[in-house]
């Protein structure tokens, strides 16, 4: 049984599996099943430190799936069932191109079989046969035939799957056979002249009939190899189970296969992988290549085999990125063909040009591809040694290149439109994030990979003021482009809020009121959080959206308990309250969508418990792979991801201020003067002392000749720099005069105040507006 279960596995792309579990303490992972080989010939180690970055380690801590494709592919599965940590399944890949999507698929529903025969308890792990019955429960048979004698050794899972008893089953291939479909038997016969066969290997589909008269689909891979004792050759294979139409041995069975797969093709690239699985191993071709036909140049989409060595210097000397283009007046003979339509077959010997010397040496099919009246690409199967074509194989060809033609004219379609997708999203989100004093923000978005790729979510980081952070998260209701208008809509709206100066209720209820007043059917949820950086403090307001969770400095989370209101768009008049945090040094804000932690497979507490974990786990070093870390292998994402992250440092040089009212009185601009300069005295920069007092004149001045209602003066020194701001009720900003003249009599007070200062500028505030200048300070300050 252990040689089924090592070739089953290497079947789905692994050349060896492990089981590891938590050792005594949690501190290692002990190795407790193993099978199969790594490609170096080293055994897998019998024990990981949890403390240390492998990622069986990784996988286990987050409890997150991790496929690497750098150097050996390797991916690390956790097992887990119930939310309890039992282990981690390590696989490491066979193909240098790494797992496919369905080969994930498999050790996902594996890595599950195995955590449900792990024992719950803590115990200490000892050696125990776990892949064996984990691979029977998945309902994956093995099967070794010898072709010479026509005997089949078949486990129960094969026998189970074809409809015989194991006491009705006599050993012989034909007893199995005689339950296949007649239209599939030629393709089965196959198998048996495997042996001779130089290729030695069978990937196809059949049906059968159950007892009670039933059909079902088969999936069979199979190969060719000797027997280990007399050399005579024997065909080892895999049965499962499957519910996809896959190709067949017969010309009505690949081009069924292939229609119902080009079907599920969306992308240019996805058409380009369907028909090269559709052509190159059943017509045992050696080169197979599509690409799409772009005004004079050959848009390569797919090349098999990948590496660009195999394929000729006119390919090789345009390789671009991934896939190369190459001119098509490089390429007469193609040239010809496409201008021609229909397929041409070039036997072996024929005299080509260099731009395809060596890709069919021993036979060339040049396929143009038509869709709607005119040519949409062109397909190449080559053969390196000579291949006779068979007077069926033109039909066959030309009706596989009408399929592909339509669909790659579709899958065209389907790229302009996501990448059209796309551009709207990304112009609709922020293009980077502000620099910020005391802290590093970074955020992450993730589009929907079913239907179109444009959402409701967003998120933004504004920076208020030189100390004063605002950043908000939400998620408009859908997954449209109605709802991503909707979503820049309110971005906007509540950026241009925040940034009149109100506090962070006001902000959002304004923003409801906005929502409501557009008559949408749309909601939206929305998360608002003002920061002061200097003092840590921040405050929270929660429209319906998800809770904020933080990650001390000590490593342990929280989910923070914020008050909340309804999500926006519902109720006019509703109610925003606010909450206030205190954030120590070091901590970690993160704020994140539905879309990463509820899903129809995931509910929202254990999708929470998740991310928690993974919060945990993540090195706040480096905020960027803390992100990355939370949205981890998130797979066919059901809605779109936002993830917002603020890793709060404090500030490295803590301000003085001071502050003072100014009394409308006719010596006020005296008063503060008077009060400007015992604080310059007594902050020991009695150097700035000229510069900062016209300042502070001239805008007292302003703001009392040109505002109403009360006035206030704030000095602040940071560093080498005093900063001077001037606050009125007046929204209007300060305006310099356009020409000042000899027979003006004002309009030169912001003009020396420019001239004094480093920097200057006007911000609005709550009920008004904030005029500052900042002075440099000659040798610093020492308050």
């Amino acid at each position: 049984m252990r040689t089924c279960v090592d070739r089953a596995l290497t079947f789905a792309g692994a050349t060896l599996v492990a089981v590891y579990a938590p050792g005594a303490g949690t501190r290692e992972l002990q190795l407790v099943d193993t099978s199969g080989k790594a490609p170096s010939g080293s055994a897998p180690p019998e024990r990981l430190p949890l403390s240390e970055d492998s990622p069986a380690a990784r996988a286990f801590r987050t409890d997150r799936s991790l496929w690497l494709t750098a150097g050996t592919p390797l991916g690390a599965l956790p097992l887990g069932t119930r939310g309890s940590r039992l282990g981690c399944l390590v696989v490491l890949g066979a193909s240098a191109d790494g797992f496919e999507s369905e080969q994930r698929h498999f050790w996902e529903r594996y890595a599950d079989a195995v955590a449900a025969l792990l024992p719950p308890d803590a115990g200490p792990p000892r050696p125990t046969p776990l892949l064996d019955p984990a691979l029977r429960s998945l309902r994956v048979g093995f099967f070794v035939l010898s072709p010479d004698t026509g005997l089949i050794e078949a486990d129960d899972t094969v026998l189970e799957l074809v409809g015989i008893t194991p006491d009705d089953f006599d050993g012989k291939v034909d007893t199995l056979l005689a339950h296949a479909l007649p239209e599939d038997m030629h393709a089965l016969m196959s198998v048996l002249e495997l042996a001779a066969d130089p290729f030695g290997r069978r990937d196809l589909e059949f049906r059968v009939r159950g007892p009670t008269g039933e059909m079902r689909w088969l999936s069979l891979s199979c190969r060719a190899e000797a027997d280990g004792v007399d050399g005579a050759q024997q065909v080892l294979g895999v049965v499962t189970a499957t519910s996809v139409l896959r190709r067949g041995g017969d010309d009505v069975s690949r081009i069924q296969w292939l229609t119902a797969a080009l079907d599920d093709a969306a992308t240019v690239r996805d058409v380009g992988r369907v028909v090269v699985a559709a052509l190159r191993e059943p017509l045992a071709a050696d080169h197979v290549a599509v690409a799409a036909l772009q005004d004079d140049r050959v848009m390569v989409t797919a090349l098999d085999p990948p590496q660009p060595d195999a394929w000729p210097q006119a390919w090789r000397g345009e390789w671009r990125t991934e896939w190369p283009e190459a001119p098509l007046r490089a390429l007469p003979t193609l040239q010809a063909a496409l201008a021609d339509g229909r397929v041409d077959l070039w036997p072996a010997g024929t005299d080509l040009e260099p731009g395809l010397a060596g890709i069919g040496t021993g036979g060339l099919a040049v396929l143009p591809l038509p869709a709607k009246g005119q040519v949409a690409g062109v397909c190449l199967v080559g053969w390196d040694r000579p291949h006779a074509f068979a007077p069926e194989e033109r039909s066959l060809l030309t009706a596989t290149a009408a399929l592909v033609g339509q669909a790659l004219k579709r899958a065209h379609a389907h790229d302009a439109e996501q990448e059209l997708a796309t551009m709207l999203q990304r112009s609709l989100l922020p293009r980077r994030l502000p620099e910020l004093p005391g802290g590093t923000a970074v955020a992450r978005y993730l589009p929907a990979r079913r239907g179109l790729q444009v959402g409701g979510d967003w998120y933004d980081v504004i920076a208020l003021s030189e100390d004063r952070v605002a950043l908000v998260i939400g998620d408009v209701q859908g997954h449209s482009a109605g709802a991503a208008t909707i979503m820049g809509q309110m971005r906007t709206a509540v950026r241009a809020y925040a940034t009149e100066g109100h506090p962070p209720d006001v902000v959002v209820s304004h923003a409801n009121r906005l929502l409501v007043g557009m008559e949408t059917d749309l909601f939206a949820t929305c998360f608002y959080a003002e920061l002061d950086m200097e003092e840590g403090n921040v405050l929270f307001v929660r429209a319906g959206h998800l809770a904020p969770l933080l990650r001390l400095p000590d490593g342990t989370t929280e989910e923070v308990e914020v008050a909340g209101g309804p999500p926006l768009g519902i109720l006019a008049e509703a109610d925003f309250p606010m909450t206030a945090v205190e954030l120590a040094p070091g901590t970690v804000l993160a704020l994140v969508t539905d879309g990463l932690v509820e899903a129809s497979d995931l509910p929202l507490d254990e999708g929470m418990r998740r991310t928690r974990v993974a919060l945990a786990a993540a090195d706040p070093a480096d905020p960027g792979r803390m992100a990355d870390a939370l949205l981890g292998d998130a797979g066919r994402r059901e809605d779109d991801v936002a993830v917002l992250l603020l890793r709060y440092d404090g500030m490295k040089t803590r301000p003085v201020k001071v502050g003072w009212m100014v009394w409308r009185l006719p010596d006020a601009v005296m008063h503060a003067r008077r009060f400007t300069a015992r604080t310059l005295r007594r902050w020991k920069v009695p150097e700035a002392a000229d510069a900062v007092l016209l300042v502070v004149s001239e805008l007292v001045t302003n703001a009392l000749v040109h505002t109403q209602g009360p006035v206030r003066l704030d000095l602040i020194l940071r560093g080498d720099r005093v900063r001077v701001c001037v606050s009125d009720s007046s929204p209007r900003a300060p305006a310099k005069p356009v020409i000042v003249d000899w027979e003006s009599t004002g309009g030169r007070g912001l003009l020396l105040v420019e001239a004094m200062s480093d920097s200057f500028g006007s911000v609005p505030v709550a009920g008004g507006k904030q005029v500052w200048s900042e002075i440099t300070v000659p040798g610093g300050g020492a308050p």
